[in-house]
């Protein structure tokens, strides 16, 4: 190779490099995508670049950004895996390039109608996840060089790890949001109950689907549930979502908590197959004086009762939501709430720590439970968690009101 091409090559990948890292510090990821797919055109002189990023929910490769090919985006263009030329690439993970394009190569009627000539993809990889494709085309016939590829394998390594980075901080933003939209911004106000709660999203794995709800029913009754879907991120918040809803609608057609969560079970097994949820679930009499319990694999709640130690509720746990075949009868307990008394639930993040058992945790909790105040009570129990908690913490305390106050 002349001494002339060895410096337009390095020339070329110093500028794609120099572009790349520009754009990873202050573009956001539209803005990023097109400004590396239009110096790539320039830069490989080619007429057409798109990235098509996997949809891991549907398993398709998606046009996210284009020149030249941007009908494909305006369309939503999607493809599976495995079918046509980007979906061949996303298959082997390798390179591919086709020298003269028939309609035998590619299944996108936007490129045959464009009248692309030579392709070339690459597959955007990162840390050995596949995160989609990036292909450049050309009009005219044209056989692509080990150079083109591993210029464009260049940008396409760092165009997936900036899409994967801005798209897991989206993830995080999003499931925040949803998640902070469908827990009670205010708990309802309650004659003769004080309540109270929090909420802290796990700082290492992210957000995930640890949930309470507080709401009142048109008999009278008070329902009270705190729950934990499995997994974290935005799928988990948006499963916890739709359980926590239809919890409500199964709410008002029963007066049994064991009734709700037999009817709960069974959504989850049809509708959100493979998803585990744990819970426990609550209705107060109207009089306050007691609470009828249900649990799903849950951790039990604690009870304080003025002047006597805190202590777990004995509460039977039948198992988790989504687990097995649906249980045809689930178990309610009765349990007295005296004046003054608080039900303390919570999630395992609260109680849980590396190198230790889950018991200690419970004791450690049960310990810092003090009489009084539920958003005092709270306050005092948080002062007991972890700084930097690596799983979600939801915490509701429930009290009675003394006939004092």
């Amino acid at each position: 190779m002349a001494d002339a091409e060895l410096v337009t090559i390095e020339e070329r990948l110093r500028r794609i490099e120099a572009i790349t890292d520009a754009a990873l510090s202050g573009l956001n990821i539209t803005e990023l995508l097109d400004e590396l797919l239009e110096r790539v055109r320039d830069l490989l002189k080619v007429d057409t670049a798109t990235i098509l990023l996997l949809d891991d929910h549907s398993g398709e490769l998606v046009a996210t950004a284009a020149k030249g090919l941007e009908e494909e985006v305006r369309r939503g263009f999607r493809i599976r895996v495995g079918r046509g030329f980007a979906g061949r690439v996303a298959a082997t993970r390798a390179p591919v390039t086709i020298y003269d394009v028939t309609p035998h190569d590619v299944v996108n009627p936007i490129l045959l109608a464009t009248g692309i000539r030579a392709l070339l993809g690459v597959p955007m990889l990162a840390n050995g996840n596949l995160v989609g494709v990036l292909h450049v085309g050309s009009l005219a016939l044209r056989r692509f060089g080990p150079d083109d590829v591993r210029l464009l394998q260049l940008v396409a390594d760092r165009a997936s790890f900036a899409s994967q980075a801005r798209a897991q901080v989206l993830d995080r933003q999003a499931a925040l949001a949803l998640q902070h939209s469908l827990l009670p911004g205010r708990l309802p106000d309650t004659p003769g109950l004080d309540l109270a709660a929090r909420y802290v999203p796990g700082h290492d794995l992210g957000i995930g689907g640890d949930w309470y709800d507080v709401f009142g029913l048109p008999s009278g009754w008070l329902g009270a549930v705190i729950g934990d879907v499995s997994g974290h991120g935005l799928p988990s918040a948006v499963v916890m979502g739709r359980i926590r809803s239809a919890l409500r609608a199964y709410a008002l057609d029963s007066d049994s908590p064991a009734q709700a969560l037999t009817s709960l079970d069974r959504k989850i097994h049809h509708f959100e197959a493979g998803t585990l949820t744990t819970a426990v679930y609550a209705l107060i009499t109207p009089d306050r004086a007691t609470v009828h319990l249900s649990c799903a694999g849950h951790l039990p709640p604690l009870l304080a009762t003025p002047g006597q130690p805190t202590k777990l509720v004995n509460l039977p746990a039948d198992r988790p939501l989504g687990v097995g075949r649906p249980l045809a009868e689930r178990r309610t307990t009765v349990l007295d709430l005296p004046p003054g008394a608080a039900l303390i639930f919570y999630t395992d993040g609260l109680v849980e720590r590396r190198n230790e058992l889950i018991d200690t945790g419970i004791e450690r909790l049960a310990d810092a439970v003090q009489s009084g105040p539920a958003d005092a009570l709270c306050d005092h129990i948080m002062a007991t968690a972890e700084e930097d908690p690596s799983d979600d913490i939801a915490l509701l305390v429930i009290r009675r009101q003394p006939a004092s106050e």
